[in-house]
Formats: C-alpha cells, structure tokens, sequence
C-alpha cells in the first residue's frame, strides 16, 4: 500500500485532467516518481476542498479516477493563490496537513531586502530600489541602464528597460514594441503612466554575457530532496530573442545548454557551473530559513560579462519546461520527482 502524497494545481491545470490537458504541468513524471518512491500522488485542487476531506484524481490502471478522501498528511503545492478566497482555503487545507511551498509568489522587492540583510549575499544582488518618480530621476544620472519592474508578476510581464545614449536620450524597451528613442522627460513621464498606482522596483540592468549578441541569463532549479536539505536539480540558459530586453521563453527566448553559453563567453565552463550552483544553494539556504515551508524555487541567475554573479530573482513556483525544451529529460524528470522525495522525507518525519 502506497502513501498518499497531495498534489495541489490550479483550478484549471485540475480541471484538464479529465481531458489530458494540464498544460506545462506533466503529472506523468509525478507518477513516475511516485511509483518509484512508494508514494501515491493524489491531485486536487482548492475549490474541492471541503471540511476534512478533498475530492481529487489518483492515477492507476492507465487512468484518472475521482475520488473523495480524507486530505493527504502531506501536500505539494502548485497553485498560486491571489484571492482572499484561495487564501483563506489554503490556511484551511495547511491546518490539515504538511503543505510545502504554501506561499509561492513573493514580493520581489521584499525578497530584495531579505537578502540584502544577508552581508555575504549582497554582493551578489543588482542595486534595486522601490519605484517613485524622484528615485528614477536619480537612478538615471547613476545607471547607463535600468530594468523598472513589477514587484508581483511572473514570466516577464510588465518589465520595462531603458538604456543611455550619448546624446543624452534613452532607449525604451516595451512589450513587442520596436525599441524607441526618447527623451529623457518623455521616458520618466512613460514610465509613470505604466506604473501607475502599481508596486514596482528599479533595478540596475546588468551588462549580461551574451551568446551570438544576445544577453542571456540561467535559471536554476533548487529543491528539498530526500534528506530535507536544499539541492541544484539543474540549471539551464535563457537567451533573449532579437531586440527583446527579457529572456523568459514566455516572451520568446530560446533555452540554450549553460555549457554552450559559457564556452561562447570564454569562461570556463567547470568552474562557472560550481559558482553558480555554490551562489544558488547560498541563497536558497539563507532564504529556506526566513521563509518557511519553502521548497522547490527557480532562479533567474545573471553573469555580467566579467564573469560576476548577480541574482535577477527568485521564483517560487519553477516553470521547469525550460529543461524539457532544451532536450535535458532526466533534469526535466528530476525536478518533478526530487519534489516527491522530499514529500516522503516530510512523511516520514511526521510519524
């Protein structure tokens, strides 16, 4: 008899079981890993939760069955939880069982500042500050180049850039748009109407090592595994498409073998990747320890083109599609079961 371990999804993601269509989620791998591992997967979502019980989907003889059970003493979240609804149903389900990654959007500013906290990390952040007019005004007479950020979204969205030129005007980077030349009062007053009432940050714009021109930057995976500490689980690159000013495959960037990158670069690739994966675990470690039931994060690493580290952000809930798109099927695999066996770890501790 197997233990059941909860898988938490998004109403959406849950609701394309049924159909075989849970978009960048590959429940097959949980199944995988959890047949390996001796542990049941049990997916379910949110909405169906209910007093002590959760009606959710097991997986066995080739197919997806719907049951309700009691919740699962262990619980793997995936959702993102936004709403005063999800959130209070999520304090509801946590008071039931172990949830790991409960909270897995965070505040990019604020994890800024937590790490900013940290005297051996700092050296490994870009300057960020919390968005005002007055402090873009003065970050544009210290930085030939910024990245003006929302503090709350994913894959990319809202993320402006603007470059210096020697004329004294700035580029403007914007969505899809052409990037366009403007004038130094006509990119603040652009900025501002964006912005809005909006949190946003101001983050100094690393000279990113570049790949065929192209800057790039590295998302690491680092999870808890079996022993309960923090791993690497992989680490891949995303360059940026042409005259794009982010990397996120979302917005169009291509995945590339870190080892490729660092080669075209001229650094050695060896030692890159043992500083990279040494700086991940540092933070991750430190953060793991501030923010509790964290577990299973992403990276978004930059090297600047002396070679110097410098964190971009942090994840809390890993797309790892980008290790399947760049052909790595056993990373791919690991990222899903290193999770599970951390499941296990936590099940075992509970007894």
């Amino acid at each position: 008899m197997r233990t059941t371990v909860g898988v938490l999804l998004d109403l959406e993601t849950y609701l394309g079981i049924a159909r075989g269509r849970t978009g960048n989620e590959r429940l097959a791998l949980y199944n995988k890993a959890g047949k390996m591992h001796g542990i049941r997967p049990f997916y379910m979502c949110l909405q169906h939760v209910k007093g002590k019980s959760v009606l959710g989907y097991y997986y066995e003889n080739n197919a997806y069955r719907l049951v309700r059970r009691s919740i699962p003493r262990v619980t793997h979240n995936r959702a993102i939880c936004l709403s005063p609804y999800l959130r209070k149903k999520l304090k509801e389900l946590s008071q039931s069982s172990i949830v790991f990654n409960r909270q897995n959007r965070y505040d990019k500013y604020r994890i800024h500042q937590l790490l900013n906290s940290n005297h051996s990390l700092r050296k490994y952040l870009p300057d960020s500050i919390k968005y005002s007019r007055e402090k873009l005004e003065d970050s544009m007479k210290k930085y030939a180049s910024l990245f003006i950020k929302p503090t709350n979204s994913s894959v990319g969205d809202g993320i402006i850039k603007i470059s210096k030129q020697e004329s004294g005007d700035w580029t403007l980077y914007w969505m899809k748009r052409k990037p366009k030349l403007v004038s130094k009062k006509k990119a603040i007053s652009f900025i501002g109407k964006v912005v809005g009432k909006q949190n946003y940050m101001i983050q100094e714009a690393i000279q990113l090592a570049t790949y065929k021109e192209r800057p790039y930057d590295l998302r690491v995976s680092v999870q808890r595994g079996s022993s309960g500490q923090w791993q690497v689980t992989g680490m891949i690159g995303k360059v940026a498409a042409s005259g794009r000013h982010v990397t996120n495959v979302a917005k169009g960037g291509k995945v590339k073998r870190c080892e490729q990158l660092f080669e075209s670069s001229s650094f050695d690739s060896d030692q890159m990747k043992q500083e990279l994966q040494q700086v991940s675990l540092a933070i991750a470690q430190y953060i793991g320890v501030k923010l509790p039931h964290m577990a299973d994060i992403g990276l978004d690493v930059g090297v600047d083109q002396g070679g110097r580290i410098k964190l971009i952000e942090v994840n809390g809930r890993d797309q790892r599609y980008t290790f399947k798109k760049a052909g790595l099927e056993t990373t791919f695999y690991r990222t899903y079961e290193t999770p599970m066996r951390y499941a296990k770890f936590l099940l075992h501790q509970s007894t």
